[in-house]
């Protein structure tokens, strides 16, 4: 019962970490493209700090849960691969974390264009950790 109880916590953290990772870069975009107007550029940087706490909470929930989850099913080499890519997805949101700051005090160096690719990536890494979860092919 314990283990089906952290499976829940594990998965709902997921998908409220990715929620952040999803949509922050997203605020990027539309901050950027409102960079000059002061109003609307305070309202995204309250948004992105409010985005940030709840990831914060997200992330801490998703990494002890995945720890204790490993310690209860033990590893696999499919496993392996996907917390390289969950330390990808970490370092990504580190990123974003500097972003936003960045952004807070009027620091941005990096385009539009920039926050749209890289909006994608989250996504990209998600799919390849949910085939290795789904699959488990090795």
């Amino acid at each position: 019962m314990f283990y089906l109880t952290l499976k829940v916590i594990h998965i709902f953290s997921v998908i409220s970490w990715m929620v952040v990772l999803l949509y922050l870069p997203r605020l990027f975009v539309y901050h950027q493209k409102h960079i000059d107007k002061e109003e609307v550029g305070t309202v995204f940087k309250v948004m992105e700090t409010n985005l940030i706490r709840i990831g914060h909470v997200a992330f801490i929930a998703t990494w002890l849960s995945g720890g204790l989850l490993i310690s209860y099913s033990g590893m696999g080499e499919w496993l392996i691969i996907k917390i390289f890519l969950v330390l990808l997805m970490t370092f990504l949101y580190g990123f974003f974390i500097l972003s936003a700051q960045n952004f807070k005090m009027n620091r941005n160096k990096r385009s539009e264009l920039f926050f749209r690719i890289i909006n994608e990536a989250p996504a990209v890494l998600l799919i390849g950790i949910l085939i290795l979860v789904i699959f488990k092919p090795f």
